[in-house]
């Protein structure tokens, strides 16, 4: 069976949603990718959405929206991204903290070093999962 991964944080509108979408593009044949937060935003971020599609081709408009983590299955591993406040809490047999600066309000270099960074976890998580590094 395949594992299911939540990218978790409060508002679940930048660094949680270009994880999902990264997971999806880079990992969907190791795990299922979800985000989630405690508190809901209108829009998922503009900038985030802008970045990923410029360097990944991903349309997060199209195909994300913020969501509570009520919202989502129930997960295998959680991820935290690095929330600076109390992170949501998710029942999981995994739990990391990718301790990751929120890019909000900041210039596009941060977005994409961001993204960047989300990515190098990302493909390293998917090792982790087919090498049985991670006890699920």
């Amino acid at each position: 069976m395949i594992p299911k991964v939540a990218f978790i944080c409060v508002h679940n509108s930048c660094r949680s949603q270009m994880a999902e979408a990264l997971g999806k593009l880079f990992a969907s044949d190791i795990f299922e990718a979800y985000s989630a937060g405690t508190e809901l935003k209108p829009q998922i971020n503009q900038d985030a959405v802008r970045i990923m599609k410029e360097l990944f081709g991903v349309d997060m408009n199209a195909t994300h929206h913020s969501k509570l983590i009520e919202d989502i299955p129930p997960i295998d591993i959680a991820i935290k991204m690095g929330c600076n406040v109390v992170c949501p809490y998710l029942p999981s047999k995994h739990v990391e903290d990718w301790g990751l600066d929120d890019p909000t309000g900041k210039g596009d270099e941060v977005f994409i070093q961001t993204a960047k960074t989300i990515e190098a976890k990302i493909k390293d998580l998917a090792a982790r999962i087919s090498n049985n590094e991670i006890a699920l």
